[in-house]
């Protein structure tokens, strides 16, 4: 995402693979939510109507100040606690109310600040297959990034196997409605950026949903 244009935190697992193994585990979702991960709970959202099947997954970027990694800036901004002062850029933005569902770091660690079942404030004025308001049907995911500094190894890992999980959760989201937020608002928008291997990270999920697949009816 560019910018320019009850907080509750489980800091005992926010879902960051402790092991290759740990990656071949299948994301549970629970009541919109993700198991055993940290829950930053936003108030910028909007509870989806019953006619608003989600079919939609949109890749963002964010960094916070821009070009930086690390601190609790971006979390601060989907809490509508973003300190004004506390960089020259965040004067213009600090105000914003934005959120996504969730955000993985640089790290693989993944916080959730929506829950999927409801409608995260990050698409802005968009359209998909000539739908407009793709808040209404999509899912939102921040990757902790910029459009030309390369992704972490682990944020594709983690986006993978995210995007897994969340499709066999809401089966009406196939691979060709996987997309960039540069896809769905073009004018405006130009993120994940080109630095986005969209080739690596479909492989990657390609073989997540198999492992899911294979181990979706063991206890």
């Amino acid at each position: 995402m560019s910018l320019i244009d009850k907080n509750k935190a489980s800091k005992s697992n926010n879902l960051r693979p402790s092991s290759p193994h740990e990656l071949l585990k299948r994301f549970i979702i629970k009541d919109g939510w993700l198991q055993n991960a940290e829950q930053q709970v936003s108030n910028f959202f909007t509870p989806r109507e019953p006619n608003d099947n989600i079919s939609l997954l949109v890749v963002h970027n964010i960094s916070l100040p821009a070009g930086n990694f690390g601190g609790n800036h971006i979390s601060d901004l989907f809490l509508g606690k973003l300190n004004a002062d506390a960089h020259p850029s965040f004067a213009d933005i600090a105000q914003l109310e934005v959120s996504a569902h969730c955000l993985i770091r640089r790290d693989g660690s993944i916080i959730q600040y929506v829950s999927f079942d409801d409608k995260a404030w990050h698409a802005g004025v968009s359209c998909f297959k000539d739908r407009e308001k793709c808040n209404d049907f999509s899912i939102g995911i921040e990757l902790e990034g910029t459009d030309d500094i390369p992704y972490e190894e682990a944020q594709y890992q983690q986006l993978s196997r995210l995007t897994a999980s969340l499709q066999q959760h809401y089966p009406q989201i196939t691979n060709e409605n996987i997309v960039g937020h540069c896809d769905i608002a073009p004018n405006r928008k130009t993120d994940p950026g080109k630095i986005f291997n969209w080739s690596h990270f479909r492989e990657l999920l390609q073989q997540q949903t198999l492992i899911n697949n294979s181990t979706s009816y063991r206890k």
